[in-house]
């Protein structure tokens, strides 16, 4: 009888321990939100490299660069009103399981329009059934404001260390961010792409921060 009871109990420890864990909500968001104190923008880890790719332009060209992607998956950058227009890559997108992060538009207009990212994340969330963990804008400037609202909202303002649009490969360098871009005025031809791909070996953003020392961008106050 005191057997029993005592593997009664043990198993109810177990079970009162275990529970609580598996009921809670996923841990990733909060491991990588706040991976800096004050609201900064992360340009470059201590090793490894990440391509990033900025998406607010075309179709047969962007369904060809999906199709091309193999794992690990680049870090998709995508403009909310482009996924708009082109559901259909959306959903290739969303079955695939391929990263994604908001692309936003140019920082200054987040201070003329303190709407804009809300209604940018509502966009991207009605799309892609996630919140991002990531955002940029196109030219990587984010003001203070625009910084302490993505960081109310539990979101990251990842910028880069190098911006590709094809030719000569740059140099490696230990905890490179590197952003290719599908916009109106420039894209990369999937041949680059597939160069740039075999150059180096890549990771994932998470992979290249969770397991280095930071940089960031100061912002002036």
């Amino acid at each position: 009888m005191i057997k029993k009871l005592l593997f009664l109990f043990v198993l109810t420890a177990i079970f009162l321990a275990v529970i609580p864990q598996l009921t809670k909500p996923s841990s990733t968001l909060k491991a990588v939100f706040r991976l800096t104190e004050q609201p900064a923008v992360i340009v470059k880890g201590t090793q490894g490299s990440a391509l990033t790719i900025n998406i607010s332009f075309g179709e047969k060209e962007v369904e060809e660069l999906l199709e091309n992607l193999s794992q690990p998956y680049p870090l998709l950058f995508i403009d909310s009103d482009w996924a708009s227009r082109f559901p259909h890559i959306t959903e290739q997108i969303k079955q695939r399981s391929l990263p994604v992060a908001l692309l936003g538009t140019e920082g200054q207009q987040y201070e003329s329009n303190p709407g804009l990212l809300s209604k940018q994340l509502q966009t991207f969330e009605e799309l892609f059934n996630t919140r991002p963990l990531w955002f940029r804008t196109t030219d990587e400037e984010f003001p203070l404001a625009l910084l302490q609202e993505l960081s109310e909202a539990e979101i990251n303002a990842l910028g880069s260390t190098i911006q590709w649009s094809g030719g000569t490969l740059p140099k490696a360098s230990k905890g490179e961010i590197i952003v290719v871009p599908y916009t109106l005025n420039e894209h990369v031809a999937t041949a680059d792409v597939k160069r740039l791909l075999a150059s180096r070996t890549f990771q994932s953003v998470e992979d290249l921060l969770f397991r280095t020392t930071v940089k960031t961008k100061k912002i002036p106050q």
